[in-house]
């Protein structure tokens, strides 16, 4: 995708200075005016601190939610519906194969992109330059525009403990899983991230770097 599309893709014509509705986005309509930044929350197939993750970006101000189409197969397997997005966040999906979407951070609409959490195949793509869905290309190009990235990397420990849909689950991560993730430290405008409270904690200090604060309420 070319910066130069940026317009089109937003579904906003150069000449038209009125908000337009976003191509791709459902959800509750941006104001009049955009507040200075937004925060880009991309989802993944995992399901590890699933609930917990989202429970973070409620609480944050200003947050859309870009899912990939395996973080659509799983969400309802945890019992998280896309309605129920819908009435918190607008929603961008995984539906093109230019990854549309994307166009969104031209409009210098974002000020930071979040992975959470990451798959071990997306950490994999993002440290290895691949992009070949939403949250891959969501990581590429903010990192080419210097937009600051935080990636909750799921398999970040010689064991890890985590909930499947029906029961709790113990996983022993190989080498080459915990070689991604610090293949992926490397990369610029990148912070990883191997616990929710270090997720939590992270997002703190972007807060404050910004000059914002953490909702009083999720709903």
């Amino acid at each position: 995708m070319h910066p130069g599309d940026a317009e089109r893709l937003s579904g906003r014509a150069a000449s038209d200075d009125t908000p337009a509705r976003v191509v791709d986005g459902d959800g509750p309509d941006l104001p009049a005016q955009d507040p200075p930044g937004r925060f880009a929350w991309a989802l993944t197939g995992s399901g590890h601190m699933l609930e917990e993750s989202l429970a973070l970006a409620g609480r944050l101000p200003h947050v859309d939610l870009f899912l990939s189409a395996a973080a659509e197969e799983v969400l309802p397997r945890y019992g998280i519906l896309l309605d129920s997005l819908r009435e918190r966040f607008r929603v961008f999906r995984d539906k093109t194969a230019s990854a549309v979407p994307v166009g969104e951070l031209y409009e210098a609409r974002y000020h930071t992109l979040v992975i959470a959490p990451a798959t071990s195949n997306t950490v994999a793509k993002c440290a290895f330059g691949i992009s070949d869905t939403l949250p891959t290309n969501m990581f590429a190009q903010a990192g080419k525009l210097g937009i600051a990235g935080l990636v909750f990397a799921c398999d970040t420990q010689p064991v890890v403990v985590t909930r499947a849909p029906h029961d709790w689950v113990t996983l022993r991560p190989r080498r080459i899983e915990l070689d991604n993730v610090e293949r992926l430290r490397a990369i610029d405008h990148c912070r990883v991230l191997c616990s929710l409270e270090e997720l939590e904690a992270a997002l703190s200090t972007r807060l404050s770097e910004l000059s914002l604060a953490w909702n009083t309420s999720s709903s």
